[in-house]
Protein backbone atom coordinates (compact mmCIF):
# COMPACT_ATOMS: atom_id res chain seq x y z
CA UNK A 1 0.00 0.00 0.00
CA UNK A 2 0.75 3.57 -0.36
CA UNK A 3 0.94 5.77 2.04
CA UNK A 4 0.96 9.14 2.99
CA UNK A 5 2.40 9.87 6.53
CA UNK A 6 1.32 13.11 7.63
CA UNK A 7 2.93 15.20 11.02
CA UNK A 8 1.00 17.50 12.22
CA UNK A 9 2.66 19.84 15.20
CA UNK A 10 2.63 18.23 18.49
CA UNK A 11 5.27 16.56 20.72
CA UNK A 12 3.86 13.34 19.63
CA UNK A 13 5.68 14.13 16.48
CA UNK A 14 8.77 12.98 17.96
CA UNK A 15 7.59 9.46 17.33
CA UNK A 16 6.45 10.07 13.68
CA UNK A 17 9.96 8.89 12.02
CA UNK A 18 9.41 5.66 13.87
CA UNK A 19 5.72 5.21 12.70
CA UNK A 20 7.36 5.34 9.08
CA UNK A 21 9.74 2.51 9.82
CA UNK A 22 7.43 0.43 11.34
CA UNK A 23 5.04 1.25 7.63
CA UNK A 24 7.86 0.31 5.82
CA UNK A 25 8.62 -3.04 7.39
CA UNK A 26 5.16 -3.64 6.92
CA UNK A 27 5.46 -3.75 3.30
CA UNK A 28 4.30 -0.23 2.97
CA UNK A 29 5.41 2.13 0.24
CA UNK A 30 6.06 5.65 2.67
CA UNK A 31 6.40 9.42 1.92
CA UNK A 32 5.76 12.07 4.47
CA UNK A 33 4.16 15.54 4.40
CA UNK A 34 4.85 17.77 7.43
CA UNK A 35 3.18 20.98 8.20
CA UNK A 36 4.86 23.84 9.33
CA UNK A 37 4.57 23.41 13.07
CA UNK A 38 5.93 19.98 13.16
CA UNK A 39 9.12 21.10 12.82
CA UNK A 40 9.21 22.33 15.99
CA UNK A 41 9.04 18.97 17.26
CA UNK A 42 11.22 16.75 14.70
CA UNK A 43 13.47 18.13 11.93
CA UNK A 44 12.66 18.05 8.27
CA UNK A 45 15.95 15.42 8.49
CA UNK A 46 15.44 12.93 10.88
CA UNK A 47 11.79 13.16 9.16
CA UNK A 48 13.56 12.65 5.39
CA UNK A 49 15.86 9.85 6.89
CA UNK A 50 13.25 7.64 7.55
CA UNK A 51 10.99 7.82 4.52
CA UNK A 52 14.28 7.84 1.87
CA UNK A 53 12.78 10.98 0.52
CA UNK A 54 12.39 14.52 0.02
CA UNK A 55 9.44 16.08 2.80
CA UNK A 56 6.07 17.52 1.80
CA UNK A 57 5.98 21.05 3.45
CA UNK A 58 5.33 24.50 2.89
CA UNK A 59 8.60 25.06 0.72
CA UNK A 60 8.06 22.00 -1.66
CA UNK A 61 4.38 23.02 -2.21
CA UNK A 62 4.77 23.04 -5.89
CA UNK A 63 8.35 21.46 -8.16
CA UNK A 64 10.16 22.97 -10.31
CA UNK A 65 8.06 22.44 -13.42
CA UNK A 66 4.69 23.86 -11.73
CA UNK A 67 3.30 20.81 -10.67
CA UNK A 68 1.19 20.68 -7.32
CA UNK A 69 2.62 18.02 -5.00
CA UNK A 70 -0.80 17.89 -2.95
CA UNK A 71 -2.48 17.04 -6.52
CA UNK A 72 0.21 14.69 -7.17
CA UNK A 73 0.69 13.00 -3.81
CA UNK A 74 -3.11 12.36 -3.54
CA UNK A 75 -3.09 10.21 -6.91
CA UNK A 76 0.15 8.20 -5.38
CA UNK A 77 -1.26 7.42 -1.95
CA UNK A 78 -3.90 4.56 -1.37
CA UNK A 79 -3.76 6.31 1.96
CA UNK A 80 -3.30 9.61 4.03
CA UNK A 81 -2.37 9.19 7.48
CA UNK A 82 -2.33 11.52 10.25
CA UNK A 83 0.01 10.85 13.00
CA UNK A 84 0.02 12.87 15.17
CA UNK A 85 -3.02 14.21 14.60
CA UNK A 86 -3.44 17.63 16.75
CA UNK A 87 -6.75 19.61 17.66
CA UNK A 88 -5.86 21.99 14.82
CA UNK A 89 -5.40 19.59 11.80
CA UNK A 90 -8.86 18.13 12.70
CA UNK A 91 -10.46 21.46 12.52
CA UNK A 92 -8.78 22.68 9.36
CA UNK A 93 -9.68 19.12 7.62
CA UNK A 94 -13.45 19.55 8.78
CA UNK A 95 -13.65 23.09 7.79
CA UNK A 96 -12.70 22.24 4.37
CA UNK A 97 -9.30 24.41 4.71
CA UNK A 98 -6.75 23.98 2.32
CA UNK A 99 -3.85 26.19 4.58
CA UNK A 100 -1.73 23.34 4.81
CA UNK A 101 -0.24 20.44 3.69
CA UNK A 102 -3.07 18.10 5.28
CA UNK A 103 -6.10 19.77 4.40
CA UNK A 104 -4.86 20.34 1.08
CA UNK A 105 -4.24 16.77 0.20
CA UNK A 106 -7.59 15.65 1.25
CA UNK A 107 -9.21 18.07 -0.73
CA UNK A 108 -7.06 17.21 -3.81
CA UNK A 109 -8.75 13.63 -3.46
CA UNK A 110 -6.74 11.14 -1.56
CA UNK A 111 -8.69 7.69 -1.35
CA UNK A 112 -8.00 6.80 2.48
CA UNK A 113 -7.86 9.20 5.05
CA UNK A 114 -7.08 7.93 9.05
CA UNK A 115 -6.19 10.08 12.13
CA UNK A 116 -4.08 9.33 14.95
CA UNK A 117 -4.85 11.73 17.63
CA UNK A 118 -2.79 13.29 20.10
CA UNK A 119 -3.52 15.85 22.46
CA UNK A 120 -4.58 17.20 26.25
CA UNK A 121 -7.58 14.95 27.42
CA UNK A 122 -9.33 18.08 27.83
CA UNK A 123 -8.80 18.98 24.32
CA UNK A 124 -10.28 15.89 23.50
CA UNK A 125 -12.97 15.76 25.05
CA UNK A 126 -13.83 19.21 23.86
CA UNK A 127 -17.32 19.60 22.22
CA UNK A 128 -15.77 21.44 19.43
CA UNK A 129 -13.17 18.58 18.65
CA UNK A 130 -15.50 15.85 19.32
CA UNK A 131 -17.75 17.90 16.67
CA UNK A 132 -14.91 17.96 14.06
CA UNK A 133 -14.14 14.02 14.70
CA UNK A 134 -17.95 13.45 14.06
CA UNK A 135 -17.93 15.54 10.55
CA UNK A 136 -14.21 13.68 9.14
CA UNK A 137 -15.68 10.55 10.29
CA UNK A 138 -19.46 11.54 8.18
CA UNK A 139 -16.62 11.78 5.49
CA UNK A 140 -15.60 7.89 5.71
CA UNK A 141 -12.19 9.09 7.41
CA UNK A 142 -10.71 6.33 9.77
CA UNK A 143 -9.57 7.13 13.96
CA UNK A 144 -7.14 4.80 15.20
CA UNK A 145 -6.94 6.23 19.06
CA UNK A 146 -6.11 7.95 21.43
CA UNK A 147 -5.54 5.51 24.19
CA UNK A 148 -4.88 6.33 27.67
CA UNK A 149 -2.11 7.01 28.95
CA UNK A 150 1.01 8.97 29.81
CA UNK A 151 0.60 12.63 28.52
CA UNK A 152 3.80 14.92 27.40
CA UNK A 153 2.61 18.45 29.05
CA UNK A 154 4.48 19.26 32.34
CA UNK A 155 1.67 17.99 35.57
CA UNK A 156 -0.54 16.53 33.39
CA UNK A 157 -0.11 12.87 34.50
CA UNK A 158 -2.35 10.04 32.58
CA UNK A 159 -5.53 10.44 30.34
CA UNK A 160 -7.33 9.85 27.38
CA UNK A 161 -5.11 11.52 24.44
CA UNK A 162 -1.93 9.66 24.18
CA UNK A 163 -0.93 8.66 20.58
CA UNK A 164 -0.94 5.13 19.44
CA UNK A 165 2.68 3.44 19.42
CA UNK A 166 4.02 3.19 16.20
CA UNK A 167 3.49 -0.80 16.25
CA UNK A 168 0.13 -0.58 17.51
CA UNK A 169 -0.81 1.82 14.50
CA UNK A 170 0.86 -0.51 12.11
CA UNK A 171 -1.41 -3.34 13.78
CA UNK A 172 -4.14 -1.65 13.18
CA UNK A 173 -4.48 -0.68 9.94
CA UNK A 174 -6.01 -3.88 8.65
CA UNK A 175 -9.13 -3.43 10.73
CA UNK A 176 -10.16 -0.05 9.03
CA UNK A 177 -10.42 -2.13 5.74
CA UNK A 178 -11.80 -4.98 8.02
CA UNK A 179 -15.80 -5.97 7.16
CA UNK A 180 -17.93 -5.13 10.24
CA UNK A 181 -18.78 -9.36 10.35
CA UNK A 182 -18.94 -9.51 14.18
CA UNK A 183 -21.71 -6.73 14.36
CA UNK A 184 -24.24 -7.66 16.75
CA UNK A 185 -21.53 -10.01 18.51
CA UNK A 186 -20.82 -10.04 22.21
CA UNK A 187 -17.23 -11.02 22.88
CA UNK A 188 -15.79 -11.77 26.26
CA UNK A 189 -11.91 -12.07 26.44
CA UNK A 190 -9.34 -12.61 29.07
CA UNK A 191 -6.06 -11.45 29.59
CA UNK A 192 -3.05 -10.94 31.25
CA UNK A 193 -1.54 -12.57 34.44
CA UNK A 194 -3.07 -13.35 37.84
CA UNK A 195 -1.47 -12.44 41.19
CA UNK A 196 -2.24 -14.72 44.18
CA UNK A 197 -1.22 -12.70 47.43
CA UNK A 198 0.52 -14.79 49.95
CA UNK A 199 0.79 -11.49 52.32
CA UNK A 200 -0.18 -8.20 51.77
CA UNK A 201 3.36 -7.57 49.79
CA UNK A 202 4.29 -10.97 48.70
CA UNK A 203 2.10 -12.84 45.45
CA UNK A 204 2.37 -15.94 42.96
CA UNK A 205 2.28 -14.59 39.21
CA UNK A 206 3.48 -14.92 36.25
CA UNK A 207 5.49 -12.73 33.57
CA UNK A 208 2.04 -11.99 30.64
CA UNK A 209 2.25 -9.13 29.49
CA UNK A 210 -1.34 -9.05 28.37
CA UNK A 211 -0.50 -8.74 24.94
CA UNK A 212 -2.10 -11.44 23.30
CA UNK A 213 -5.72 -10.64 24.83
CA UNK A 214 -5.38 -6.99 24.23
CA UNK A 215 -4.98 -7.65 20.76
CA UNK A 216 -8.17 -9.74 20.64
CA UNK A 217 -9.98 -7.41 22.41
CA UNK A 218 -8.89 -4.79 19.78
CA UNK A 219 -9.89 -7.03 16.62
CA UNK A 220 -13.13 -8.14 17.85
CA UNK A 221 -13.89 -4.15 18.27
CA UNK A 222 -12.85 -2.89 15.39
CA UNK A 223 -14.71 -6.24 13.43
CA UNK A 224 -17.76 -4.40 14.77
CA UNK A 225 -18.38 -6.35 18.49
CA UNK A 226 -19.64 -5.43 21.57
CA UNK A 227 -16.42 -6.24 23.73
CA UNK A 228 -15.98 -7.00 27.13
CA UNK A 229 -12.04 -6.97 28.23
CA UNK A 230 -11.46 -8.70 32.13
CA UNK A 231 -7.68 -7.95 32.22
CA UNK A 232 -5.01 -8.94 35.20
CA UNK A 233 -2.25 -6.40 36.03
CA UNK A 234 -1.14 -4.90 32.94
CA UNK A 235 0.16 -1.61 31.98
CA UNK A 236 -0.74 -1.86 28.09
CA UNK A 237 -3.11 1.00 27.66
CA UNK A 238 -6.89 -0.16 27.07
CA UNK A 239 -7.77 -0.69 23.31
CA UNK A 240 -10.07 1.61 22.17
CA UNK A 241 -14.13 1.50 22.46
CA UNK A 242 -13.71 -1.28 24.35
CA UNK A 243 -15.29 -2.01 27.63
CA UNK A 244 -13.00 -3.18 30.52
CA UNK A 245 -12.58 -4.99 34.35
CA UNK A 246 -9.65 -4.76 36.25
CA UNK A 247 -8.99 -8.02 38.29
CA UNK A 248 -6.14 -9.50 40.24
CA UNK A 249 -6.81 -13.02 41.57
CA UNK A 250 -7.97 -16.00 39.64
CA UNK A 251 -11.68 -15.66 41.97
CA UNK A 252 -11.86 -12.00 40.86
CA UNK A 253 -11.12 -13.03 37.12
CA UNK A 254 -13.71 -16.00 36.90
CA UNK A 255 -16.14 -13.39 39.00
CA UNK A 256 -16.03 -10.51 36.25
CA UNK A 257 -16.22 -13.30 33.54
CA UNK A 258 -19.30 -14.86 35.19
CA UNK A 259 -21.19 -12.08 35.17
CA UNK A 260 -21.11 -11.55 31.49
CA UNK A 261 -20.65 -14.99 30.23
CA UNK A 262 -24.10 -16.04 29.85
CA UNK A 263 -25.14 -12.93 26.97
CA UNK A 264 -21.77 -13.64 24.85
CA UNK A 265 -21.42 -15.11 21.98
CA UNK A 266 -17.88 -15.77 21.90
CA UNK A 267 -15.32 -16.24 24.96
CA UNK A 268 -11.45 -15.92 24.31
CA UNK A 269 -9.54 -17.06 27.32
CA UNK A 270 -5.97 -15.83 26.63
CA UNK A 271 -5.41 -14.91 30.66
CA UNK A 272 -2.35 -16.74 31.97
CA UNK A 273 -4.25 -17.59 35.45
CA UNK A 274 -2.37 -18.49 38.17
CA UNK A 275 -3.09 -22.69 39.28
CA UNK A 276 -2.22 -21.95 42.96
CA UNK A 277 -2.74 -19.89 45.94
CA UNK A 278 -1.77 -20.02 49.58
CA UNK A 279 -3.55 -21.86 51.53
CA UNK A 280 -3.35 -19.62 54.21
CA UNK A 281 -2.98 -15.81 52.94
CA UNK A 282 -1.63 -14.09 55.81
CA UNK A 283 -2.80 -10.50 56.25
CA UNK A 284 0.42 -8.90 57.96
CA UNK A 285 3.57 -8.99 56.43
CA UNK A 286 5.99 -12.36 57.16
CA UNK A 287 9.03 -11.50 58.32
CA UNK A 288 11.68 -14.02 56.90
CA UNK A 289 12.32 -16.70 58.57
CA UNK A 290 15.70 -18.95 58.58
CA UNK A 291 16.94 -19.87 55.23
CA UNK A 292 14.03 -22.05 54.19
CA UNK A 293 10.72 -21.51 54.46
CA UNK A 294 7.42 -24.36 53.64
CA UNK A 295 4.17 -22.69 51.89
CA UNK A 296 1.17 -25.09 51.71
CA UNK A 297 -0.66 -24.12 48.37
CA UNK A 298 -4.51 -25.06 47.17
CA UNK A 299 -5.72 -24.63 43.59
CA UNK A 300 -7.40 -21.75 41.89
CA UNK A 301 -10.59 -22.12 40.53
CA UNK A 302 -10.52 -23.73 37.05
CA UNK A 303 -12.04 -20.46 35.12
CA UNK A 304 -12.56 -22.70 31.36
CA UNK A 305 -14.43 -25.65 33.37
CA UNK A 306 -16.10 -23.67 35.65
CA UNK A 307 -17.72 -21.20 33.13
CA UNK A 308 -18.01 -24.61 30.00
CA UNK A 309 -20.13 -26.04 32.24
CA UNK A 310 -22.46 -23.48 31.93
CA UNK A 311 -21.99 -23.25 28.06
CA UNK A 312 -24.72 -23.07 25.96
CA UNK A 313 -24.67 -21.47 22.51
CA UNK A 314 -21.01 -19.75 22.96
CA UNK A 315 -17.99 -20.16 20.98
CA UNK A 316 -15.13 -21.02 23.50
CA UNK A 317 -11.99 -20.83 22.87
CA UNK A 318 -8.58 -21.30 25.06
CA UNK A 319 -4.54 -20.79 24.80
CA UNK A 320 -2.43 -24.01 26.39
CA UNK A 321 1.28 -23.76 26.80
CA UNK A 322 2.98 -26.88 26.51
CA UNK A 323 6.74 -28.27 26.50
CA UNK A 324 6.07 -31.49 24.93
CA UNK A 325 3.16 -33.79 23.67
CA UNK A 326 1.32 -30.39 23.04
CA UNK A 327 -1.59 -31.52 19.87
CA UNK A 328 -2.26 -34.82 22.15
CA UNK A 329 -2.42 -32.31 25.79
CA UNK A 330 -4.23 -29.61 23.98
CA UNK A 331 -6.66 -31.73 22.09
CA UNK A 332 -7.28 -33.20 25.59
CA UNK A 333 -7.77 -30.26 27.48
CA UNK A 334 -10.37 -28.96 24.77
CA UNK A 335 -12.58 -31.72 25.71
CA UNK A 336 -12.26 -31.82 29.09
CA UNK A 337 -13.54 -28.45 29.16
CA UNK A 338 -15.67 -28.55 26.63
CA UNK A 339 -13.78 -25.61 24.29
CA UNK A 340 -14.37 -25.51 20.44
CA UNK A 341 -10.73 -24.97 20.12
CA UNK A 342 -7.40 -23.89 21.62
CA UNK A 343 -4.34 -21.96 20.69
CA UNK A 344 -1.55 -23.94 21.54
CA UNK A 345 2.32 -21.93 22.11
CA UNK A 346 5.49 -23.61 23.09
CA UNK A 347 7.41 -21.20 25.33
CA UNK A 348 10.78 -22.64 24.64
CA UNK A 349 10.68 -21.62 21.14
CA UNK A 350 12.29 -18.52 19.98
CA UNK A 351 10.20 -15.72 20.25
CA UNK A 352 7.08 -17.32 22.09
CA UNK A 353 8.00 -16.56 25.12
CA UNK A 354 5.51 -13.79 27.47
CA UNK A 355 5.87 -10.35 26.84
CA UNK A 356 6.09 -10.53 22.70
CA UNK A 357 4.61 -9.09 20.04
CA UNK A 358 4.34 -12.28 17.97
CA UNK A 359 3.72 -15.55 18.62
CA UNK A 360 3.53 -18.94 16.66
CA UNK A 361 0.52 -21.36 17.70
CA UNK A 362 -1.21 -24.81 16.58
CA UNK A 363 -4.53 -24.06 16.31
CA UNK A 364 -5.70 -27.88 18.00
CA UNK A 365 -9.42 -29.30 17.70
CA UNK A 366 -11.33 -31.64 20.36
CA UNK A 367 -10.54 -34.27 18.27
CA UNK A 368 -7.13 -33.95 17.51
CA UNK A 369 -6.92 -32.19 14.18
CA UNK A 370 -4.32 -29.06 14.33
CA UNK A 371 -3.49 -26.28 12.17
CA UNK A 372 0.52 -25.12 12.68
CA UNK A 373 0.59 -21.06 11.96
CA UNK A 374 3.90 -19.34 11.03
CA UNK A 375 4.90 -16.75 12.84
CA UNK A 376 2.92 -13.69 13.28
CA UNK A 377 1.89 -10.78 15.26
CA UNK A 378 -0.49 -11.26 18.08
CA UNK A 379 -2.96 -8.84 16.16
CA UNK A 380 -2.82 -11.26 12.93
CA UNK A 381 -3.17 -14.35 15.70
CA UNK A 382 -6.77 -12.41 17.01
CA UNK A 383 -7.99 -12.19 13.32
CA UNK A 384 -7.66 -16.08 12.40
CA UNK A 385 -9.03 -16.74 15.71
CA UNK A 386 -12.42 -14.68 14.90
CA UNK A 387 -12.30 -15.97 11.32
CA UNK A 388 -12.47 -19.66 12.80
CA UNK A 389 -14.90 -18.66 15.46
CA UNK A 390 -17.28 -17.19 12.96
CA UNK A 391 -16.99 -20.66 10.62
CA UNK A 392 -17.81 -22.67 13.73
CA UNK A 393 -21.26 -20.34 14.43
Amino acid sequence: MNILLAVSGGVAALKSPSVARRLQEAGHAVKIAATDDAYHFVTELSLAIAAGDAIFDREAWFLPDGQARHIDLARWADMLLVAPATADALASAALGKADDVISATILAGVPKVVWVPAMNTKMWEHPAVKKNVATLQSYGHGFLGPVFGDLAAKNEGSGMGRMMEPTDIVAALPSLFTSKDLEGKKVLVSAGPTREYLDPVRFISNPSSGKMGYAVAAAAQARGAEVHLVSGPSSLPLPTGVNISKVESAEQMLSALDADFDDCDILVMTAAVADWKAADQKQEKQAKMGDTQNLELTRTPDILKTLSSKKKQQIVVGFAMETHKGVERAADKATRKKMDFICLNYPRKAGSAFGGDSNEVTIVMPDGEFQELPRMTKREIAEIIFDKALGLG
